[in-house]
């Protein structure tokens, strides 16, 4: 069955991260059989995100991915919040899943780590939608493993009563 991905993303980040989570999602597409067409729409800033993402779910979208890069800024950070806030409004009024792929400016020391952390988020996050969309037990499988998006995984821990 044909899902259509939608992908928003913005001009306000640093680098391209929406390429990178359309290249992860046509090459996992591709190895595993699934059929995907994405839909992608580029907006000026994280806050314009919730509202493009709504117009591309209610145009037929199964799911989609947000990118986007807050500032380090007090300000950025509450506006990531808000867009935030936006996003997980438009997942429930869509009943249709959407996940948030925000790279913070400041989570990095220089532009090559930043650089690795977007190219790691997005492509990793990518990959997370196809599962949740078409092979929903990879997840599963990962439950409580510690897996991150961006930098390294968290040491795993035992749960005891």
């Amino acid at each position: 069955m044909l899902k259509k991905i939608a992908v928003v993303d913005t001009m306000f980040s640093r680098g391209d991260m929406g390429s990178v989570a359309v290249r992860m999602m046509e090459k996992a597409a591709k190895e595993n059989g699934w059929r995907i067409k994405i839909v992608r729409m580029t907006v000026p800033g994280i806050k314009d995100i919730p509202v493009a993402m709504l117009q591309l779910l209610e145009q037929g979208c199964s799911a989609g991915i947000t990118l986007g890069m807050p500032g380090p800024a007090p300000i950025d950070k509450q506006c990531s919040h808000e867009a935030s806030l936006g996003i997980q409004q438009v997942q429930l009024m869509t009943r249709k899943t959407v996940l948030e792929v925000f790279v913070h400016e400041d989570e990095a020391r220089n532009g090559e780590e930043l650089g690795r952390i977007m190219h790691n988020r997005a492509s990793k996050h990518a990959l997370n939608l196809l599962w949740i969309l078409f092979a929903p037990e990879e997840l599963t499988k990962r439950a409580g493993s510690g897996e991150r998006q961006g930098k390294g995984n968290a040491k795993q821990v035992k749960v005891v009563p």
